[in-house]
Order: C-alpha cells, then structure tokens, then sequence
C-alpha cells in the first residue's frame, strides 16, 4: 500500500510540510499494524545527514508517543555514531533509545539464495550462495512495526540506494555484504549507478519476498534530495543561483511495498542524475570533514564522476577531514596492504590471497575506488594522512591548503566553472548528492 507519495523535480518541501506529511502516513501505518508492541526505527547514519533522516526520525518520536520504541542507524560497515552526531543529526529524539548495530556479530540469518539462482540473476558474474542476514533484533525484538527511513540516491553498489538494501546491508551481516557487494563490483558499476533494476537489487528483492513474513511489517519512508538552484547544463551554463551546499527535499514516499520505492527511484533519475555532454578533463570535488573522514566514505568522490571523467584526466579531491582508509582498523589495513587498483588486478588476488578473499567488500570497494587507470585520483587531505600514506595506495597525493588557496570552494559554483588563468574544471561539493556521467556512458533501463 502506498500511503504517501509527494513531490516533484523542482519541488522544495519545507520541514513543517515534511512533518505534516509523514507524521499523517506513519499514524496509518501505525493504526493498520497488528498487535500494540514496540516499533523499531531504522535510520541511516551521519554519512545521510542530509537525507532529513534525522528530522524524520525526530518526527517519528513525537508521533509514537506512548507506544514503546527503539532507534537503530542501519550503519552497516560504517563506524559507529558518537553521542555527539547522534546529538547533531537526531536532536529531537531520546538518546537512550538508540542501540548499535554490528555487522560482523549481531546477526541472524533467515534462509539462503541458491548458488544457481545468484549465478543467473548475476549474469555469470558470481557463483555463491548468498546469505539473507539481519540484525537479530528485527526478529527478535517483538516489534509490530519497522520504520525504514532513508535517501534514494543513485549508489555504487546496487545502483539505486535504499528500500531493502536498508535492511540486508545497514542491517545486514558480514557474509551478505562481502557477497552482494562483490556480485555488485565484479558485475560493473558502471552498469549499474543510476538504475533502479539491477541484479544486486534482485538479490535483496528475492530475499524480501521470501522471507518478509519472518520480520515484522515495514513501512518504508523514502526522501529524494536535491541542490538547490538552478541545474547546471550539461554545455556549461548558468551556474546555480544559490550555493550548492543549500540541498531541498524534491520529494517523500511512504508504502508497505515496492512501489514507494520505484516512485522515489524515478524521481531520483531525474533530480540526481546529471548527464553531460562532455567529459570533464578536471574535476574538483568537496569532501566536507565531519561526513568524509575516511576513503571508504570519500571515495564516492571517484564513484560519482568516475562515469564522467575523460581518460587522461584529474580528479582532484579536497579532503580536509581524512584521517584514515577503512572505517574500521581491519579494513583499513587490507587497504594499505592492497592499495585501489584496477578490477584484474584486485580479482586475481582474492583467487590467491586468502585474506582478501576472506573480506570481499573490501576487495569490492578497492575495485570501486579505482580509476582502471584512465584518469588520474589526487587527494589533497589535512593533517590526518601523511604524502606517503595516500600514494602507498595508489592514489597521487596534493598539497590541501595550495588547492583550497587555488580552489575557493566558497565562491565556487556546482557545475562548470572557470579560473582567473582560463582553467576549466567541474566542481562537486558533495559527492553524496548525485552521480555525473558523460552521456555515451549511460544506457538508460
């Protein structure tokens, strides 16, 4: 059942408008479910702080009222939130109802894929079972009702994020997320980004559709985000009129089933897929330093434009807040070790190292980090990571404080721009926000 589904491309819903919206779906929701126990609700975490999670999170307290509830961020790999972001991004809901999920120990499993099924929905990209895996606290919990919240937003690893993927991967265990991210890597992210059928989408949609009556009832609250301002032309045009950190909220969709998903899926194409008609030769992307703290954050810098990046080009990455590779020290450590290198190269080693071949997702995102040697990766980071450090994984390293001296990201413009001394280059402030492809790149579905 679809009980909201509200907005547009050039839509701006104002938070009073959101709240008005939601809290109206999630009472019907609420009066629809059967039994009166707890709810459980599932937001992403800081790397979705412009999402409105937070504020739709904060809504979902106030509306629950009486009823006996719990919050937990679908993290999935990603570190765990400090009492400070839980503060910053939920301020208007209870920290003591926050719990923490852990990928690698806090799971159960509800069935497997067959081997043969994966084989085929892959294309022959991959031949392994494949785990559906949640935290135990979704079936053990007594819930009556999961709240899903999340952004769609064209994503590396399934295409289009969010619906199931917030359960079997922000909830999900290590062996479902090493698998289901490597199907989605050695499968091509190119062939992927921006699509809202692929065959990483089948592997959670076939693992809701036969095991959702093992979970509580979900309702699935899902925003579309855009920048505010005028859209960049693909030639080069009149550059935004407002800055390009000011994002609006195009659209929400509230449902039981797949179709709020599609909806917000059709609506995310059109609002965070920008199609040039040309390849960008020099691009300067923005990692802001609360949000991007590491490359397997940041590198959405090199996912998002690797598409449109011309061969022989710059990707030029301003990080300020880096401080480390991995978000947890095992990751990060098979990182250095490995470095980002072309997909080859990455495949024949997991053939042969065993651990690599142990951390598929790791093995999955040093491919997806990768420019396959086309163009050129520079990161620029602050004090956290050392020259020697960046280029020991086969990135180039650049002097931050000479590239922001040169790049003065506050009087940049989203879109084309173009220096003093004739440089022309693409600016992005958020990678997160959106996906660039060079138009003979894309094949739409």
């Amino acid at each position: 059942m679809l009980y909201l589904a509200h907005g547009g491309a050039d839509a701006d819903i104002s938070d009073d408008e959101l709240e008005s919206l939601f809290s109206s779906a999630l009472k019907q929701a609420l009066q629809a479910r059967k039994g009166s126990g707890p709810v459980l609700i599932l937001p992403p975490d800081l790397t979705r702080f412009h999402s409105r999670a937070g504020l739709l999170t904060d809504i979902a307290c106030r509306v629950l009222g009486g009823i006996d509830f719990a919050v937990m961020p679908a993290l999935g790999t990603h570190m765990v939130m400090t009492d400070a972001e839980i503060r910053r991004m939920f301020p208007g809901s209870p920290p003591e109802k926050f719990f923490v999920h852990d990928w690698r120990n806090d799971v159960a499993e509800l069935g497997r894929l067959e081997a043969g099924w994966v084989e085929k929905v892959s294309e022959g990209a991959v031949c392994y079972d494949w785990p559906v895996q949640v935290n135990k606290r979704l079936i053990n919990g007594g819930y009556s009702l999961i709240v899903s919240i999340g952004q769609v937003v064209p994503h590396e690893v399934i295409g289009m994020a969010n619906y199931a993927k917030n359960l079997f991967v922000g909830c999900g265990g290590k062996e479902a997320i090493d698998k289901s991210h490597f199907l989605g890597a050695v499968y091509g992210m190119e062939r992927m980004m921006g699509r809202m059928n692929t065959p990483v989408r089948a592997l959670f949609d076939e693992g809701l559709r036969r095991f959702k009556d093992r979970l509580p009832p979900v309702l699935w609250v899902l925003t579309v985000v855009g920048a505010r301002g005028e859209k960049e032309t693909a030639s080069g045009g009149k550059p935004a009129a407002l800055p390009p950190s000011s994002t609006a909220v195009r659209g929400i969709f509230c449902g039981d089933d797949r179709e709020c998903f599609e909806k917000a899926a059709h609506l995310a194409r059109e609002v965070n897929v920008d199609i040039l008609d040309e390849p960008i030769k020099k691009a300067v992307v923005y990692l802001e330093p609360e949000e991007f703290r590491t490359t397997w954050l940041g590198n959405k810098a090199v996912y998002r434009t690797r598409m449109a990046m011309a061969d022989g080009g710059e990707l030029l990455i301003l990080a300020p807040g880096l401080e480390r590779f991995g978000e947890d020290m095992g990751m990060d450590a098979l990182i250095r070790k490995y470095g980002y290198r072309p997909g080859n190269v990455i495949r024949e080693l997991v053939g042969k190292e065993q651990d690599i071949a142990g951390n598929l997702s790791a093995a999955s995102h040093l491919i997806h980090g990768s420019s396959e040697g086309r163009f050129t990766i520079r990161y620029c980071p602050g004090v956290g990571l050392s020259r020697a450090e960046v280029e020991s994984v086969g990135f180039e390293w650049g002097c931050l404080d000479q590239a922001l001296a040169r790049y003065d990201i506050k009087k940049l413009r989203l879109g084309w721009n173009t220096h003093a001394d004739d440089e022309r280059f693409f600016y992005v402030p958020n990678p997160a926000l959106g996906l660039w492809v060079e138009r003979k790149r894309f094949v739409e579905e």
